[in-house]
């Protein structure tokens, strides 16, 4: 009982609780596990190893920011003296993942030219100019994709080509190409993004309906891909949550 109580109140008892809590908050799981760490240094243990340990995994690319960016340098010194399209394709997928769109974006217009002949280049660049909010510029892009190759990176390019019409204002193509992409595609992306949709369009019902599609995915779900579909669990929490206030 005394090393019990010497470990509950011990400077380690205090590290594992910051350790879990601040995972907590970076990684927003279950709610129930805030008063499991809380309660006691044990309760912060088994947070540990049920939540921290297996998503060590994901960590892996926040270790591979540091030889990615060493990657982009050396590549902005190679493009200088040879400015071929590999290379500032490369560059530019490398900057897609740093989250540095508008210079992706650079890149891809310097890889593609009038012999480009995949689709490649055309997608990311599509990415970059969504990411960057230039939904305009990137529906001439992704239409390549799509009428190129229908099922593109597992039908994401036709999800995006179809928010990409939502947010230029062309409702029906958005509304038919969602459908079309829903119809063979899970991806929780398209289902937020068709949610989002059909709440403008005073489509309340359908919009919870998709909402509620992404929830109903995680308890089926394996912990690794529960864990990496966070985002849009919380995304679509909180898109239910505003449609019945409203």
């Amino acid at each position: 009982m005394g090393s019990f109580l010497f470990f509950a109140f011990s400077w380690w008892g205090i590290v594992v609780r910051v350790v879990a809590i601040v995972h907590f908050i970076r990684r927003r799981p279950d709610f129930f596990w805030i008063w499991v760490i809380l309660i006691h240094p044990i309760g912060a243990l088994v947070y540990i190893a049920v939540e921290v340990i297996p998503d060590a995994g994901l960590l892996r690319d926040s270790f591979q920011m540091f030889p990615r960016r060493r990657r982009i340098g050396e590549l902005e010194r190679i493009v200088l003296d040879n400015p071929a399209a590999g290379n500032y394709e490369e560059l530019g997928l490398l900057y897609l993942d740093d989250g540095n769109f508008a210079k992706a974006r650079a890149c891809y217009d310097k890889a593609i030219s009038s012999r480009t002949d995949h689709v490649d280049p055309f997608y990311r660049r599509g990415i970059a100019e969504i990411e960057l909010g230039d939904f305009a510029a990137a529906m001439p892009d992704l239409e390549h994709v799509v009428s190129s190759d229908t099922d593109y990176d597992f039908y994401r390019a036709m999800g995006l080509l179809a928010w990409a019409y939502a947010q230029t204002g062309q409702n029906e193509k958005a509304d038919a190409l969602f459908r079309e992409a829903t119809r063979i595609s899970t991806i929780s992306e398209t289902y937020y993004h068709y949610a989002l949709f059909l709440q403008s369009q005073g489509r309340g019902a359908e919009a919870r309906e998709w909402a509620q599609k992404i929830l109903d995915k995680k308890p089926t779900m394996p912990g690794y891909l529960r864990r990496r579909e966070r985002p849009w669990f919380r995304k679509a929490s909180g898109l239910l949550g505003r449609l019945k206030a409203g």
